[in-house]
């Protein structure tokens, strides 16, 4: 069985962590299954997008702490860690929604904060337990402490509480909560939204925000004026002005 299934339907990438026995504990194989998937999501021109999800009643508690017990992530120069997973996931210039089924915790909150709109059932929780284990945290002091006011990450990573989804939703953490049972129709409903639109101009505004998080704002405004310069003389951005002086829906190919 895979750790991670993963299907390209309609230039959507639908990732599933698949370890439902381990509520989708995070091991080498699975860890290094991601890696794989991640990259064709980035360079395969038939995916426009992607969503993650869990299989079973829980988005990711983590790292698998018996698994990767004594072995360390990322521990030889050859081989992959979950930090890496969350840079190269950040640089994916193509929209992620993680559609988040249930516990989300330590690095599955990392893959999900790893994404760009987060949809949570209301049976799912969050947290960062790693200081009632005695081990530090990346996703955490990373991540959560970058996303929501510092006090508030501090008494996450501090207290080791886990949080519910609309606590969650109330701190910015998940953009929106539904049913448990309406979260795969929640999920492509932003989906078919995503794909009305031109998957050139979604990677551009995503590159341009992602790589201007550490530039100066001039820097930053110079980065938009050069992607969008580029961005003008696509197919698509002639088609979504033709399409737009018609009245007509534009047909956008990703050209």
């Amino acid at each position: 069985m895979a750790t991670v299934e993963y299907e390209i339907k309609d230039r959507v990438g639908y990732v599933t962590l698949n370890r439902p026995d381990k509520l989708n504990a995070i091991d080498v194989e699975m860890r290094d299954e991601l890696w794989r998937i991640l990259h064709d999501i980035n360079d395969n021109p038939g995916v426009w997008m992607a969503v993650i999800t869990g299989n079973g009643r829980a988005f990711s508690v983590g790292h698998d702490l018996v698994a990767m017990a004594g072995r360390g992530d990322g521990l030889y120069d050859d081989e992959i860690s979950t930090e890496d997973l969350y840079v190269y996931q950040t640089q994916i210039f193509k929209p992620i929604i993680a559609s988040i089924n249930g516990f989300c915790l330590a690095q599955g909150g990392g893959i999900a904060l790893s994404s760009d709109i987060r949809i949570a059932s209301d049976q799912s929780s969050f947290g960062w337990p790693q200081a009632k284990r005695g081990i530090g945290s990346v996703s955490g002091p990373c991540m959560l402490a970058h996303r929501v006011p510092l006090n508030f990450a501090f008494e996450f990573l501090f207290t080791g509480d886990i949080i519910t989804a609309e606590r969650a939703l109330e701190l910015g953490i998940v953009n929106q909560v539904v049913p448990h049972e309406e979260l795969a129709s929640a999920t492509d409903a932003y989906v078919q939204k995503l794909m009305a639109n031109a998957p050139l101009a979604m990677r551009a505004i995503k590159e341009v925000a992602v790589r201007g998080l550490s530039m100066r704002l001039e820097d930053r405004v110079r980065l938009a004026g050069i992607v969008n310069r580029r961005l003008q003389r696509t197919d698509d951005a002639i088609e979504g002005i033709k399409a737009f002086a018609e009245k007509r829906t534009p047909v956008f190919k990703g050209s």
